[in-house]
């Protein structure tokens, strides 16, 4: 079986399209994936599963999310399950005295966790790891509004075809995806899809940002009549914080 750091490595793997491919998987049946492949019994087994409800956050002051963002050069795909923008030099965040590196973001529709049982149309979730390969994710919920500029952009650059990667014309920043209120949530989690490796940090954002309603229809479009979202799992326990 293999370990949790090499199924994570398989999955921000260097060629930068590369996803676990131990099982063949899909949303029709989520709550099937723990038998799919004992790679994947985390899916089933594990404690710490993501998404959740966030409700009845604990507060405990959290700190400012410090981040170091700036244009990046990037590269697009739908690979199937998501909307995938992989970058070749990623941001930074620091979390808990430690560096972590944006690897890349997707998109799942409608968004997987939900606040206060509420769910948004669209969440982006930006995936960072540290040098031990240790990852941490900033979920954003999209709401319909104005048009996001980026959001333009990726989905003019997407290609129609299933794992066929293009090479976005410009540098992309990522401040635009991002709320002007860096307030969140805190808590344990794990992937939202195979091998649903847990020890995951999760920091989800509570002001969403916007979309144009065209944006959110493409990104259903894409992603399929039933969309990407893994259904909600329990808490057991765990606290979350804001």
């Amino acid at each position: 079986m293999k370990s949790k750091h090499t199924l994570i490595a398989l999955l921000l793997a260097a060629a930068p399209f590369a996803h676990v491919q131990a099982a063949a998987w899909d949303y029709a049946q989520p709550q099937q994936w723990g038998d799919l492949s004992p790679d994947f019994h985390v899916c089933k087994q594990g404690v710490n599963q993501s998404p959740i409800d966030i409700r009845q956050a604990l507060h405990a002051s959290l700190p400012a999310l410090t981040l170091e963002l700036q244009a990046r050069q990037a590269a697009i795909v739908n690979n199937g399950h998501t909307v995938q923008i992989n970058l070749q030099q990623g941001d930074t965040l620091t979390l808990d005295g430690e560096t972590f590196t944006l690897k890349q973001f997707h998109f799942h529709t409608p968004s997987e966790n939900l606040i206060d049982g509420k769910r948004y149309p669209l969440e982006g979730h930006f995936v960072f790891s540290d040098e031990q390969q240790q990852l941490a994710v900033i979920g954003v919920m999209f709401e319909a509004g104005a048009a996001n500029p980026v959001l333009t952009t990726l989905l003019d650059t997407l290609p129609a075809q299933v794992n066929q990667p293009a090479t976005l014309q410009q540098d992309v920043d990522i401040t635009p995806l991002l709320p002007a209120d860096r307030r969140y949530y805190r808590f344990s989690g794990s992937l939202t899809t195979p091998p649903c490796s847990e020890g995951v940090r999760w920091l989800v954002m509570k002001q969403p940002v916007t979309a144009s309603a065209q944006q959110l229809q493409a990104f259903s479009a894409v992603l399929g009549e039933h969309g990407n979202s893994r259904p909600v799992q329990p808490l057991n326990g765990r606290l979350v914080v804001e």
